[in-house]
């Protein structure tokens, strides 16, 4: 997904596999666990960049001149995004990275009627916890939550199926949070 012309390929894929890109979800992402702000190398901010960001832009381009009114692009950002973290520093920057391409492309595409949202989950169980923190830190996780659990992918593919549904057709440029209850302003 960091490929522009992998992307692209994607896109054509879909067109010759099902006719039409109706619904694009950018959700391609990578973190990597830092203490000290200086261990960010400049390798591990460019692939973080390049995997959250870069992929939802060239994905969301290379289907852009497919997509029809009715359309609806959805990306994945992070209540990191809103909160920060202090361990997550680059995956953080990306995901509020997200939230302006989301807010923009909307105000871009709204004329055509092409919906753009977004989705900031909380902590939820992916295979990208236990591969990212320790085993301390995955025992703890999502526990600080309002609702003292971490979320699981079927509590937050539902934002998904709305945004892209025609239920969501007057929702464009805004951001859903499944997040265990922390409240979010921004």
């Amino acid at each position: 997904m960091r490929e522009e012309s992998f992307c692209k390929q994607v896109a054509v894929s879909t067109l010759e596999q099902f006719g039409a890109i109706d619904i694009v979800v950018n959700n391609a992402a990578v973190q990597f666990e830092q203490t000290e702000p200086t261990d960010i190398t400049a390798a591990q901010l460019r692939l973080t960049f390049e995997t959250n960001v870069f992929a939802a832009f060239y994905l969301s381009l290379a289907c852009l001149p497919h997509m029809k009114k009715g359309s609806s692009i959805i990306n994945t950002t992070s209540v990191t995004a809103y909160r920060g973290s202090d361990h997550l520093i680059d995956y953080a920057s990306t995901k509020a990275a997200l939230v302006g391409f989301t807010r923009s492309l909307s105000s871009a595409l709204a004329e055509k009627g092409i919906r753009v949202n977004a989705v900031a989950p909380g902590p939820i169980w992916t295979p990208l916890i236990p591969a990212s923190f320790s085993e301390k830190e995955v025992a703890e996780f999502g526990k600080n939550t309002p609702m003292k659990r971490p979320g699981q992918p079927n509590e937050v593919a539902p934002c998904y199926t709305f945004l892209a549904s025609e239920e969501a057709s007057y929702i464009t440029g805004q951001v859903l949070h499944p997040n265990g209850g922390e409240i979010i302003n921004g």
